[in-house]
């Protein structure tokens, strides 16, 4: 299938655990291809295999995100968080091997910052060059291990109050080319590329080819069509790079317009989001069929 749509798990349930298996069978009849989800964690007791045949039963696909932290770094300067971020990274294509998926994305190289509550800190040029070459170095090794298993890591640049390692697509087409590895590829988010990059169509024409996902979000990530993205010119740019993997929605809802709210963080529904989520895949859906006629 060309371009399959997927939604994050989180829109449905946080965290996703073993209880929650008969959320995919919704999620494939509100029309999604496949479930974006958290590498499960120990605490979450989601037995793999379990996972797996639930997903076969309700004929869904899945992609896998990363949860990178500060332990969990290969760009720390600290030895001990940079060989926790390799060996969490290798365990994470031994556990997309054990459910099935292609692709773990995100921000692999770990560190994130203010969202996450740790303020950016000051750093010096040597030592920002030298967070990168840990970054590409750890990169190297695992991307190796994810083609050798036939995955692909997608590589997630975020805006600037997320993270102080990489922002726009074009470092992010930096890094991926440094590795020159098929295990590794890029990761585009529009909601991040709304902020960092100049141009969302021109950025993702001169990704190309390197990028392996793609999350369509809005400008406010709320539901698609309810912001201000121009989603028939984007979608015509990844039809120009014959981009043709999966596209996740991830909207953050924001149902309350009070003063000193704290907005970084998922929120649970309170209402029956099925028609909200039916609508924004139909909108992303139909810029995308459209996209090949208006070259």
């Amino acid at each position: 299938m060309k371009n399959p749509i997927g939604i994050i798990s989180m829109q449905f349930v946080r965290p996703f655990t073993g209880a929650h298996l008969n959320v995919l069978q919704t999620i494939k009849a509100i029309g999604f291809d496949f479930i974006e989800l958290l590498v499960p964690e120990p605490e979450d007791n989601l037995d793999s295999t379990a996972l797996r045949d639930a997903l076969a039963e309700a004929g869904l696909d899945i992609v896998l995100a990363a949860r990178v932290n500060l332990q969990r770094s290969i760009s720390s300067d600290d030895p001990a968080a940079r060989q926790g971020g390799l060996d969490y990274l290798e365990h994470c294509v031994e556990m997309a091997d054990a459910i099935g998926a292609k692709i773990t994305g995100g921000p692999l190289y770990g560190e994130p910052m203010v969202f996450a509550g740790r303020p950016p800190l000051p750093r010096r040029a040597d030592e920002m060059k030298a967070r990168a070459d840990r970054m590409i170095e750890g990169l190297s090794r695992v991307a190796s291990k994810a083609r050798a298993a036939g995955q692909v890591f997608a590589l997630e640049p975020l805006n600037r109050f997320e993270t102080d390692m990489l922002n726009t697509t074009i470092q992010g087409i930096a890094v991926i080319d440094a590795v020159n590895d098929a295990g590794l590829g890029l990761m585009l988010d529009t909601f991040h590329m709304n902020m960092e990059d100049q141009s969302i169509p021109d950025a993702i024409r001169l990704a190309g080819k390197r990028t392996v996902h793609f999350q369509a979000n809005e400008n406010h990530r709320g539901f698609p069509g309810t912001g201000n993205m121009d989603w028939p010119a984007i979608m015509r740019a990844l039809s120009q790079i014959n981009y043709q993997g999966p596209v996740s929605l991830e909207p953050f809802r924001r149902d309350d317009q009070r003063l000193a709210l704290p907005i970084a963080h998922w929120r649970a529904p309170a209402e029956d989001e099925t028609e909200k989520l039916k609508s924004g895949r139909a909108l992303i859906r139909a810029a995308l069929d459209f996209a090949e006629f208006a070259q």
